[in-house]
């Protein structure tokens, strides 16, 4: 296995990760107004005056479902590159199946990147698609599917270079 075709393994199993963390921390959307609240895509919390933290799954806008989804299935695309990419240690030829699945990921995460910011408008936030109220900010959870995206983004550079004719 050659440098190039490692460190996009590593890469993208890092991304994978961060990922799968914004997946699971409801920490998309905070806000400190009425008591600390964290929305999520798979949870929703909640701390009124200091009282013990409830966490509730939410019903969620289309569009934060398809994000969801997007995200799931581009995890999926992940770890199925990262096993083409081990797998290509073996067998060279599979590595560009790895570059398409590691494209499709990255297709995935950008499209759920643009879809997202439309859920702005839940009752919840109080929003616009596109625009969120000075009360509440993007959290921890949407930073980590940031940097899954552009880590995703740097990997499919890396192996695409792999993929290149060695002349």
């Amino acid at each position: 296995m050659d440098r190039l075709t490692l460190t996009s393994g590593i890469l993208f199993v890092v991304a994978d990760v961060f990922a799968i963390i914004s997946l699971v921390m409801p920490d998309w959307i905070v806000t400190d107004v009425g008591g600390d609240t964290k929305l999520g895509l798979m949870r929703e919390c909640l701390t009124i005056y200091n009282r013990p933290q409830i966490c509730i799954s939410p019903s969620l806008p289309t569009e934060w479902a398809v994000t969801l989804l997007c995200i799931f299935i581009g995890c999926i695309c992940i770890t199925t590159t990262v096993v083409l990419l081990i797998v290509s240690y073996w067998e060279r030829s599979v590595i560009s199946h790895a570059q398409w699945m590691g494209f499709l990921a990255m297709v995935l995460f950008c499209f759920a990147a643009v879809v997202f910011p439309i859920g702005f408008h839940i009752p919840q936030i109080g929003g616009e698609p596109y625009q969120l109220p000075n009360s509440h900010q993007v959290g921890v959870s949407y930073v980590f599917f940031v940097l899954a995206l552009w880590i995703t983004v740097i990997s499919e550079l890396f192996v695409g270079k792999v993929c290149l004719p060695h002349i």
